[in-house]
């Protein structure tokens, strides 16, 4: 009997200590502690407290979950809360799903126009490589870098764009590390690993890679500035532009005062760093690396095929029906989106389900997370709980709104995520457009507020910006040594630079 017992105990021990380890994977115990905590404290509190304080305890614990995504993925934590949320009665599932049909227009955006821009990497890749083989100075390059990651991101996907940079990179990096580590070209290897580089590569491959570092966040950066620009650059432009009921025109002629001289400036930044060498930047290719990568390149320029070829025309050709289609609103974003899917698969024969598959796995995530940032929304409108902030800017100077909104939403941004941030203000600004508490025109200067403030501010930690965040949790990252405390210190210049010049022209130049 004892034995019986004592196996039971043990299962049950045993059976504990795998749901303990199975629940949130691989995060933190202090972590799960942290979720489980959450949800034990909020029916607690509920019923202590009501509805109103529980869901500003509620909004924090979220942006935790949101400012925690380098330790796990906030769609699961941020879900848990989201239904309980639900289940307390702080909202109903009818109102959850008011929300996601009020934004139907960004899920479309986000399943299809970003996997139709996958199909279009083998372009963005030949583009980003001629520009890295072909320029010589660093200056000039990564000039070049930051403008065409803007110009792409205006017009594609920014998470997409920093995909290819980091194609790029990594592609580079392996080529030059193979040769560092004496490897012949047909075996396998390992880059990730420097336990073979040769001693006299060292130098070099350390400095690439801090080359490769400063290159990659000034195209990271121009993501960001190209991305505030256009109603497909980012998921909440588009968000913001349905509340608004702007076009594609119109959301870049609104935002063009702001955006504008803030993609100068930007692109000044990028040259003043790398001319004074400083947080980080102003590394040179060596030119043993150069000549590795430049002989890579005119071998892979003669693998090419007519095929390859053909695909690459067809790809140009789509990129500028995007862009047209886009200028004249011919259809929805997520429309258009679907358009580009066909026509790349159909003309390149990617005719095989698991293939198209592929182009899904970067955005659905994030779409589904999107869903869930929705559900926290439904729980801030039902609970009313924006109103005494909505209240107070509004009960400032008319003058006064849009930079205290932009700050608002910039402080906001750095911390958590700047789709959820710009959601909650804008819906909580069209209430009072509505409402008729404010008119139409100083309506849409908040919303230029809303989005260059959600945009910009946001590059300042990987937290605020999607891309920024893809590229720390990229395989490129450790290769490059490219730390969370070392993006921060070389986005700072540049969150300085924008935050300043974006204030002063929402409060002077709309």
């Amino acid at each position: 009997m004892n034995t019986y017992n004592n196996t039971l105990t043990a299962s049950g021990s045993g059976f504990g200590r795998a749901f303990t380890e199975n629940f949130l994977g691989e995060a933190p115990d202090w972590y799960k502690l942290a979720i489980a905590a959450f949800l034990i404290i909020n029916p607690v509190l509920l019923y202590v407290t009501g509805p109103f304080i529980t869901g500003w305890v509620l909004i924090a614990e979220f942006i935790f979950t949101l400012a925690m995504a380098l330790k796990c993925y906030p769609l699961q934590p941020g879900g848990l809360l989201a239904i309980e949320a639900v289940l307390l009665g702080m909202t109903t599932t009818d109102a959850v799903y008011h929300e996601v049909v009020e934004n139907f227009e960004v899920i479309l955006l986000l399943m299809f126009m970003v996997a139709g821009i996958y199909f279009m990497k083998s372009l963005l890749l030949f583009v980003f490589t001629k520009i890295l083989i072909h320029v010589n100075s660093k200056t000039l390059l990564s000039l070049l870098f930051c403008a065409v990651s803007a110009v792409l991101s205006a017009f594609l996907d920014a998470l997409t764009v920093t995909a290819v940079l980091i194609a790029v990179a990594v592609g580079f990096y392996s080529v030059y590390h193979r040769v560092a580590s004496n490897q012949p070209h047909h075996h396998e290897h390992d880059h990730s690993n420097d336990e073979h580089v040769v001693e006299y590569h060292r130098e070099d491959l350390d400095q690439f890679r801090a080359y490769l570092r400063s290159l990659i966040m000034h195209g990271a950066v121009g993501t960001a500035l190209g991305g505030v620009c256009t109603l497909v650059g980012e998921p909440q432009n588009l968000l913001i532009a349905e509340k608004a009921g702007w076009e594609f025109a119109q959301f870049f002629l609104y935002m063009a005062p702001v955006t504008i001289p803030t993609l100068v400036a930007g692109l000044i930044t990028c040259m003043l760093l790398e001319k004074a060498g400083i947080f980080g930047y102003g590394a040179k290719l060596p030119s043993a690396v150069r000549e590795v990568l430049m002989n890579y390149a005119r071998e892979e320029e003669k693998k090419r095929t007519s095929s390859d070829v053909a695909a690459l025309w067809v790809q140009g050709i789509v990129a500028v029906l995007l862009v047209l289609a886009l200028a004249f609103h011919v259809a929805e974003v997520g429309i258009i989106g679907l358009m580009i899917i066909v026509l790349l698969t159909a003309f390149n024969g990617v005719v095989q389900e698991a293939r198209i598959g592929h182009a899904f796995e970067e955005a659905l995530p994030f779409t589904a997370l999107l869903v869930v940032f929705f559900a926290i929304v439904a729980v801030i409108h039902q609970q009313h709980l924006f109103e005494p902030v909505t209240h107070f800017v509004l009960g400032l100077e008319p003058e006064q709104q849009p930079g205290m909104l932009f700050l608002a939403n910039g402080i906001l941004s750095m911390i958590s995520d700047n789709v959820f941030v710009a959601t909650v203000y804008i819906n909580e600004v069209k209430a009072a457009l509505t409402a008729g508490d404010i008119t139409r025109e100083h309506f849409d200067k908040l919303a230029i507020a809303i989005n260059t403030g959600t945009n910009l501010p946001s590059v300042a930690t990987p937290n605020g910006q999607a891309a920024f965040l893809f590229l720390l949790t990229s395989a490129l990252a450790p290769l490059i040594r490219l730390s969370y405390g070392r993006m921060v210190l070389m986005a700072l210049p540049y969150t300085l630079v924008l935050s300043a010049v974006a204030l002063f022209c929402v409060i002077y130049m709309i």
